[in-house]
């Protein structure tokens, strides 16, 4: 594993441009043929990517249920115990109703879920049950009426997982054709009010072509971790580095370090863990292409580093250096925090901006299942004290109806 000065991470956090505009070109056929075709378009398409074999994409009751039956016990009770952890993170999540009342004037918010919501699960190489945990535990927290569930292959622990948690509306598809079903609805797919959850390009593509049609999380890129480390132990965060890479070929995993002798060391321990590593196939790439250990003068310096790199997980030493932190997706504090324990049951969400996009904002979370609505009520003498305030506004930018809205209330 390649060991870089500070000086050389320029290139190194610079990331390579998702093909999007190529995949844009792809999907775009796709998702017009499901907004005029509605079903037919999607059954061809289902048909031809997925493997579809059954009549429709809908997912019969009786056979999550036979899949939540043929769960193994152990499974079974992992996924109970990491759902109760997401759940009472997002219950603590949820924003509060208010009312304040003062001077003839009562103001408040009210918390409203939304009607209808998607999640994306992906199911090629490794198909992610934990992510239909980290996606409907919180819509369900939120109140959510309708949660629907997307997956393009049949696994067992997909759609077991889906029948523990109570989804009864769970389509086997995938792809652009997916997206586009739940951003335009059609006879057997309800429209959403917001589709979430991870998606290969071809998703990612749909999903931001369809921003503002739909509501979205965010559009995800190539999964990413960065570490800080003056002396902490090589075998963990070797095992941290790989546990990123593993997960795809364009994934990275870098570490800020002080520290030469620890610097070698990591390097060293990578190459260890990876000659008997079952996925060894992809994290050696990842390692080779996108990875690497970066010498730094201070942790100052690799605090600014990681700022500027805004990573999807950020693992610190301590919390000592949490003040500094400004954009991360996720933060895991201390050599007993990997981040496989936020990937799966410590309760935070994983499914986390890429890309930068942790510069704009955190994870999923229950406020995106939300609306937080704001609400007034004036009493007469409260709006006629306010009356020359709004009417000199209101005149200033020419809205004469506005002014007038308050003069014949107030005369």
């Amino acid at each position: 594993m390649r060991i870089l000065e500070s000086k050389q991470v320029g290139r190194l956090i610079a990331r390579k441009a998702a093909r999007l505009t190529e995949a844009e070109a792809v999907v775009r056929p796709i998702l017009d043929a499901v907004r005029q075709r509605g079903d037919r378009a999607l059954l061809e398409y289902a048909r031809q990517f997925d493997k579809l074999t059954r009549r429709s994409v809908a997912v019969p009751l009786r056979e999550l249920a036979a899949a939540r039956k043929a769960l193994m016990p152990e499974f079974a009770s992992a996924v109970e115990i990491a759902a109760a952890n997401i759940r009472a993170y997002a219950a603590r999540q949820m924003p509060r109703e208010w009312t304040h009342q003062a001077a003839g004037i009562r103001l408040g918010q009210i918390v409203r879920p939304l009607d209808t919501v998607a999640a994306y699960i992906p199911s090629g190489r490794y198909p992610l049950p934990s992510t239909i945990l980290m996606t409907v535990v919180p819509a369900q927290v939120a109140g959510v009426r309708t949660i629907c569930v997307a997956s393009p292959r049949p696994v067992t622990e997909v759609f077991g997982t889906a029948g523990l948690l109570g989804v009864e509306h769970v389509f086997e598809m995938g792809g652009a054709q997916a997206i586009a079903a739940f951003a335009y609805g059609t006879r057997t797919v309800p429209r959403a009010d917001r589709i979430v959850g991870p998606g290969n390009i071809y998703v990612a593509a749909a999903k931001k072509l369809l921003a503002g049609e739909v509501g979205i999380d965010f559009v995800a890129g190539p999964t990413e971790i960065l570490i800080i480390s003056a002396d902490g132990d090589p075998t963990y965060l070797a095992a941290d580095m790989l546990a990123q890479a593993e997960h795809d070929v364009d994934a990275s995993a870098i570490l800020l370090t002080t520290s030469k002798r620890l610097a070698a060391a990591v390097s060293k321990e990578v190459d260890r863990q990876l000659a008997d590593l079952p996925t060894a196939a992809v994290a050696r790439k990842s390692i080779a292409r996108n990875s690497a250990v970066v010498l730094v003068r201070s942790l100052e310096e690799a605090v600014d580093i990681a700022n500027r790199f805004a990573p999807e997980h950020l693992s610190i030493p301590d919390a000592s250096l949490l003040p500094g932190i400004r954009h991360a997706g996720s933060v895991f504090v201390g050599p007993f925090s990997p981040e496989a324990a936020g990937d799966y049951c410590s309760g935070p969400n994983h499914v986390l901006p890429t890309g930068g996009a942790a510069r704009i904002r955190g994870g999923l979370a229950v406020t995106d299942f939300v609306k937080v609505i704001s609400v007034q009520e004036l009493h007469q003498t409260a709006l006629a004290r306010l009356s020359p305030t709004i009417t000199t506004l209101a005149r200033a930018e020419g809205l004469e109806a506005h002014a007038r809205s308050v003069e014949v209330r107030t005369k």
